[in-house]
């Protein structure tokens, strides 16, 4: 039997808010954001031991057994559970409080100064009272820099980092690939890795920190190999957007159509796989020319474009599955779900794993550990969470803390007792 996940035990606060950048004011359903950068982080940590309360807004339905709230926008909540908190009211700001003095992580993901304004400054306030707390701040852009006061999402923070510059296909206007480089990537990946350093220098110091993780910097390090290529003479990334090998302007490094609307990935990059890649097409290797002479790679293109195009996905898949010809399927989400590819954890630990991934509309059992035998991952549907959803047992766990006698619901959030007025 494996042991317990790494993170075990840990716990979490998550703040809920909008996307770095958005004004904390908007708070309606069809105006507030999906915050994505901080719950991805907080996934991450519940997807390996860790106990996630996600902290919510007042709602008028929260903790009511009878009518529970809808689920925020937000569907990055895998075994998380909620409280509504008011963070204007002094009580509920006593609550988190009382809660941050005993809690391992708070995952704050507010544009810079919100919890100052609210009297919760990481370092004068948060840190004395809990030394031991770990404080992750994830902004999108430095916090320091020239844009720090702007709002901005994912294709700004890529577009300052430099990043988004090199994506693109010749001759055409930068691209931006979805939000998975800023968000996800660069955000709160990164601040999930600030966390576990965080986590590793209180082991040795037994101190907490804060760690600052922002989508510039994160986005930018993600590039880190095309800059330091990029004046290295190697040929790989030293052109314009779209003229490099890793880029789409080499022709066996790139996507091609087959006949029936498919799609076939190349990257037939070394030699040896050059060569199986051109014998599965019936190509002879010595055409159009030399490789290497950049001035036969359109030649090169326009003959694999054509090649491809004479059978279907299925049939080139035929041909080059269980080869060295680094020639595979481009297949999509659906094709995906359909076929029963299920998502593991992020990481396997042999002897730690996490939690295995959801199945689909099935409930995964507690103590069901990583992707072992029998155990299929999902990862296609997430529930969602309702403000107040699942968080009084979540602190009936943390603080044995119960209704009534340590907090009640006020104006659809949690607020502590006032013991001294009930002698």
């Amino acid at each position: 039997m494996p042991s317990p996940p790494p993170l075990n035990d840990l716990r979490v606060l998550e703040l809920a808010g909008l996307a770095p950048g958005t004004s904390p004011r908007l708070h309606s359903r069809k105006q507030q954001l999906t915050l994505l950068q901080g719950p991805f982080a907080g996934l991450l940590l519940a997807d390996y031991g860790a106990s996630v309360l996600r902290i919510d807004r007042p709602h008028s339905h929260a903790h009511s057994s009878t009518t529970p709230p809808a689920p925020t926008p937000d569907n990055l909540t895998r075994r998380k559970t909620s409280i509504a908190l008011d963070l204007k009211s002094p009580r509920g700001i006593a609550l988190l409080k009382t809660l941050l003095a005993h809690a391992d992580i708070l995952i704050d993901p507010f544009r810079p100064g919100v919890l100052e304004k609210l009297g919760l400054s990481p370092q004068d306030v948060l840190l004395k009272l809990n030394p031991k707390l770990i404080v992750a701040r994830m902004s999108g852009f430095r916090r320091d820099g020239k844009y720090k006061d702007m709002a901005g999402h994912d294709i700004n923070y890529i577009a300052v980092s430099g990043v988004l510059s090199m994506l693109g296909r010749k001759g055409e206007k930068p691209y931006a690939p979805g939000n998975i480089l800023g968000d996800f990537a660069g955000g709160g990946g990164v601040c999930f890795m600030g966390i576990l350093l965080a986590l590793i220098a209180r082991g040795v110091s037994g101190r907490g920190q804060v760690v600052e993780a922002n989508m510039v910097d994160g986005s930018a390090f993600m590039a880190s190999f095309p800059r330091l290529v990029r004046n290295g003479g190697s040929g790989m990334w030293d052109r314009e957007r779209g003229r490099n090998v890793l880029d789409g302007g080499c022709p066996w490094y790139d996507t091609y159509e087959t006949r029936d609307g498919g799609w076939m990935s190349v990257g037939a990059l070394e030699p040896r796989f050059f060569k199986v890649l051109c014998e599965g097409l019936g190509l002879e290797v010595a055409l159009p020319g030399p490789r290497e002479n950049r001035e036969t790679w359109p030649a090169w293109r326009e003959l694999f474009a054509g090649r491809f195009k004479e059978r279907t996905r299925a049939e080139w898949e035929g041909v080059f599955d269980g080869s060295d010809a680094c020639c595979l399927p481009v297949l999509t989400q659906e094709e995906l779900r359909s076929g029963g590819f299920g998502q593991r954890p992020v990481v396997g630990l042999r002897e730690t794993p996490g939690l295995a991934v959801g199945m689909g509309e099935k409930e995964v059992a507690e103590d069901v550990k990583g992707q072992g035998e029998g155990v299929e991952g999902g990862g296609w549907t997430e529930k969602g969470l309702g403000p107040g959803i699942g968080g009084e047992e979540t602190l009936r766990k943390w603080m044995n803390w119960r209704r009534g006698e340590d907090f009640v619901v006020e104006r659809g959030g949690l607020v502590v007792v006032d013991k001294k007025s009930k002698l």
